[in-house]
């Protein structure tokens, strides 16, 4: 009996030592679709802004807008506009950007009508098609700066109408803008702090003058109002040139050059270049 059982406890060890191995646990399977899915997308460019549609602007010539001739401005120009004033950094730069911009028009307007052979002032292209004067320039600049007004691109002008400088029996007209306040941010407003149920109990049960004279009363103006009390308000926020006026005057420049930028006064006193 006892060599019967010897015997078969040497046969359970024995199963034990060669049975066949467990099987390690199989790892989650990853979904093939979701696999290639992200590979797809870290390998998609960044979504750049939609092409602009193309716009136009009505340009005259021949003096006193005896011709007038629609130009078409592509969209990518126009796209090249709004990336150029979306950098600017404040109000002097943007007109800096509009000087380029005129130009730029003109010359497209250049390669599609004869204004081309415009050049400064009026007497190196007498008698030439598509001569431009000051009113042709001062008109088709006006409207140039309207056409990039609409889009909104502007942040720190607006757009006026043309101005007239007088000299004995000349006169001059040149486009206007004006300088506007930059629009602001909107004011972060601070979310209301939600009072626990049983903060009333707690200040009802308080008799420390501190927390009861921290209640605010109707009527009664804010923690540290008293002592701003008699005080000078501050100042508001200072809106630099909101106001000031300047012309945008491409009469004084060769066709496709930036046009010249003074401010108003010192235009309507006869500053620019002397050209005749």
């Amino acid at each position: 009996m006892r060599r019967l059982l010897a015997v078969m406890m040497l046969g359970a060890m024995a199963g034990g030592a060669f049975a066949a191995p467990r099987a390690p646990a199989r790892p989650a399977a990853v979904s093939l679709a979701k696999a290639q899915a992200g590979a797809q997308a870290a390998t998609l460019p960044a979504r750049t802004p939609a092409p602009l549609a193309d716009d136009s602007f009505r340009i005259c010539f021949n003096y006193g807008c005896m011709t007038e001739q629609d130009v078409w401005v592509p969209g990518g120009t126009l796209d090249t506009l709004r990336q150029w004033l979306a950098s600017a950094p404040d109000a002097a730069a943007e007109r800096a950007v509009l000087a380029q911009a005129v130009g730029m028009l003109l010359a497209e307007a250049g390669r599609q009508t004869p204004v081309a052979a415009d050049r400064g002032g009026n007497y190196l292209d007498q008698e030439v098609e598509g001569r431009m004067d000051c009113i042709d320039h001062s008109t088709s600049t006006t409207r140039i700066l309207r056409m990039i007004e609409a889009h909104g691109w502007l942040r720190f002008h607006q757009v006026l109408e043309p101005a007239r400088r007088t000299r004995l029996i000349m006169q001059h007209f040149g486009a206007v803008v004006e300088e506007v306040a930059p629009p602001r941010p909107e004011p972060v407003r601070a979310r209301p702090v939600a009072v626990p149920d049983y903060m009333a109990v707690m200040l009802a049960q308080c008799d420390c003058a501190e927390v009861v004279n921290d209640i605010r009363r109707p009527g009664q103006p804010a923690v540290g109002a008293q002592e701003s009390a008699g005080k000078p308000a501050a100042k508001p926020l200072d809106d630099g040139g909101a106001g000031n006026r300047y012309v945008v005057d491409s009469w004084f420049v060769d066709n496709g050059e930036a046009a010249i930028v003074l401010p108003l006064a010192e235009w309507l006193d006869g500053g620019g270049p002397n050209v005749q």
